[in-house]
């Protein structure tokens, strides 16, 4: 067997319902079928695709980053993501791969977890 995909990930959250918020309004992602597994969660969408698992009423372990560095995404729209980022007030750092010319930008959201969000090079510098 040999895996072929990322399937999701999964992250523990303390305020499920901000959680999710954050994810729908900075990345649009959507908020969509979950089973039911026998403890409070949600599963958002990219597209058709649940990428997304949050597990809420669990304890967050005291180093949030654990071994899991970052999850990132591929995104679109990076002016109006870096207007939404400054209107929330959420520190982030903007990056551009020399070689590629991507632009990356890292963040975290309100659990600790630091996402990154790849643009592509053709997008303009964000004001």
């Amino acid at each position: 067997m040999t895996a072929h995909a990322m399937n999701h990930f999964t992250i523990l959250a303390e305020d499920l319902r901000r959680t999710c918020d954050f994810y729908r309004d900075l990345l649009g992602l959507t908020e969509g079928y979950r089973p039911d597994m026998g403890f409070p969660g949600a599963w958002l969408y990219a597209g058709e695709t649940a990428v997304l698992h949050v597990v809420s009423k669990r304890p967050l372990p005291a180093q949030r980053a654990g071994v899991l560095d970052h999850m990132a995404f591929s995104a679109s729209g990076l002016a109006e993501t870096v207007m939404k980022l400054k209107q929330r007030g959420i520190q982030y750092r903007l990056d551009r791969q020399v070689e590629t010319g991507t632009w990356q930008l890292f963040l975290h959201d309100p659990n600790g977890a630091k996402v990154e969000l790849d643009f592509p090079a053709a997008e303009p510098e964000p004001a």
